[in-house]
């Protein structure tokens, strides 16, 4: 049995063993979770009881200082980590491996140099879809690559294209395989500006037009702000937890112009900046 779902002039099958709801549970659970890593000097606990909903088609920014668990956090709700305490669930089920639902997109960009741009995308796809035709798979690498702007670089390497580019390759494979979950640490982290703010609008319409439930780290404020429906500040380690939620209140679609002329845009900043600087200084200071 397959449950079918429109992705614009395609449709795209997705298998029954997705996780089913439980009653009226949130879409995503955190629940008090624990995570503990051991070390020479004792038990490292990174971050401690935390919990936390997301609602299906909500874009989440988790910021904090190095080290303060954010990472911990998304590798605990992608499976490569597993809760000490508590447990993560999805759709009511509680998350114990990593999965095709919940897609990762790293910093690094994660693309194999020696296959092309294209064949870095139809991997996935042969991965999660093996019983797709190679002319459906084909029709769903075109398409996303095109959707990122790189429907002419196919038969590149990562070698050949610049860091844009390839994060472009990275962020079109994810999306391709249809996630419940988009999973982004720090992916534009590595950019030069003008490049990451021309991938925030890149990234804020693909959310706009395809409303993946977006789980995203990173030591931008005003990317945060620009992208997030709810900005999530973590206080520092050992034991971390979530010391404040902000509510990103701008419609979309957002214009980054009019957004820094309101008057919210500045407010919501001098909150986070006070929360990293005042209520939770340390000596790594996101700006």
């Amino acid at each position: 049995m397959t449950n079918t779902t429109q992705t614009g002039r395609r449709t795209q099958t997705r298998s029954s063993t997705a996780p089913q709801s439980r009653g009226d549970e949130p879409f995503l659970v955190l629940d008090n979770i624990t995570k503990v890593y051991p070390t020479q000097s004792g038990p490292n606990v990174v971050i401690k009881d935390i919990s936390m909903t997301v609602q299906e088609g909500e874009f989440i920014c988790i910021i904090g200082h190095s080290g303060c668990g954010k990472s911990t956090l998304l590798n605990a709700v992608s499976g490569f980590a597993i809760p000490d305490k508590g447990e993560v669930r999805l759709r009511g089920q509680r998350i114990t491996k990593p999965g095709p639902d919940r897609m990762m997109v790293f910093q690094n960009y994660a693309l194999l140099p020696w296959m092309t741009t294209y064949e870095n995308v139809y991997l996935a796809l042969k991965s999660v879809f093996p019983n797709k035709s190679h002319a459906e798979k084909d029709a769903i690498v075109q398409e996303h690559l095109a959707m990122v702007g790189l429907g002419d670089a196919g038969e590149k390497k990562p070698p050949q294209l610049s860091g844009g580019m390839k994060q472009r390759v990275a962020i079109a494979r994810a999306f391709s395989i249809r996630p419940e979950i988009m999973i982004l640490d720090e992916p534009f982290g590595a950019l030069d500006a003008i490049t990451k703010e021309e991938m925030q609008e890149e990234l804020s319409q693909i959310f706009l037009d395809h409303r993946c439930t977006v789980l995203m780290v990173t030591h931008d404020i005003d990317e945060c702000i620009f992208l997030a429906d709810r900005l999530v500040m973590m206080t520092n380690a050992p034991a971390a937890g979530i010391g404040e939620i902000l509510e990103i209140p701008f419609p979309r679609p957002r214009d980054r112009a009019q957004i820094m002329e309101d008057p919210q845009y500045y407010d919501l900043r001098n909150r986070a900046l006070d929360f990293l600087y005042n209520r939770f200084a340390h000596d790594d200071i996101a700006s």
